[in-house]
């Protein structure tokens, strides 16, 4: 990554003379509240992945008992026979074991039928996501599934220019392509990462390292779906991931490049997705 750093300086130097001191502070403490409301995003966020996880172990935990029940009541079924006579004690056992196996049969049904029109929703999203994006080079952008969320993966080279975090004309003609599928389903949110390879950046008077790069990607792509493409801003979260979370190892130029990325990452709201399981408790001829 090749950087001219003394016409930057220079620019730098004529700029920097024409902002006044309050000026900066001003932008210095927008800044400051803008990194402290993308860590309280993050920790929300990691919080639902949490929660979700924690109800997908649930329905784990269900269908294994729910395994081991219908084991026992088969065997106590088989054995009958041998039984000259089953005490009321026995038979009252019975009953409860049948009773206690039909509802969690029934919660299980419940939490599964949830999980499962969470799933068919990301799959139509990807599905619609492919569509409009039409015939693109599977190295260049991916659009998949990975932990119940569905994420748009676009190469760096589509996006931006070595150093740069100008957003391409041809990376546009992509984002408005997403923007009309996001558009067209108002009730999810998403955030765009910025993600970068391990080779040190050239600090200058714009970047100062992969963070601020990664960052300042991020918030290229979303004032471009905002201004150009009328995203909602209050749908959308601008993160900087830097080298941290590689693709792959950062030790050939190909798989440098592979990390060179930035991902657009579609959330559905999980408020919408619990009420899913509450509905389902409550009404029975959900299945």
């Amino acid at each position: 990554m090749k950087v001219k750093l003394i016409p930057v300086a220079i620019l730098a130097l004529m700029l920097g003379s024409c902002v006044s001191s309050k000026k900066f502070k001003t932008v210095s403490s927008e800044l400051y509240n803008a990194k402290n409301e993308l860590a309280a995003t993050t920790r929300t966020m990691n919080d639902y992945a949490t929660e979700i996880s924690k109800y997908e172990a649930q329905v784990k935990a269900l269908s294994s008992q729910n395994d081991f029940l219908r084991s026992n009541n088969q065997e106590l079924i088989n054995n009958m026979d041998d039984f000259t006579t089953l005490t009321s004690k026995g038979a009252e056992n019975l009953e409860k074991t049948l009773e206690s196996l039909k509802e969690k049969e029934v919660s299980i049904s419940r939490l599964q039928d949830a999980i499962t029109r969470r799933d068919s929703v990301n799959l139509a999203l990807v599905a619609s996501l492919k569509g409009a994006l039409g015939n693109l080079n599977d190295t260049d952008i991916e659009v998949n599934v990975e932990k119940g969320v569905v994420f748009v993966s676009i190469a760096d080279k589509l996006l931006f220019r070595s150093g740069s975090y100008v957003v391409s004309e041809q990376a546009k003609q992509v984002l408005g392509k997403v923007a009309k599928v996001v558009n067209a389903k108002p009730d999810f949110e998403f955030m765009v990462e910025g993600h970068t390879d391990n080779v040190p950046f050239k600090t200058n008077a714009e970047i100062k390292d992969n963070w601020d790069l990664s960052v300042k990607r991020a918030t290229a792509i979303v004032r471009v779906l905002q201004n150009e493409f009328e995203v909602d801003p209050k749908r959308m979260t601008a993160a900087g991931r830097s080298y941290y979370v590689p693709l792959v190892e950062n030790n050939s130029t190909a798989n440098r490049a592979k990390n060179r990325r930035t991902r657009i990452v579609v959330l559905p709201k999980l408020d919408q997705f619990f009420d899913m399981i509450e509905e389902g408790m409550k009404n029975p001829s959900i299945q």
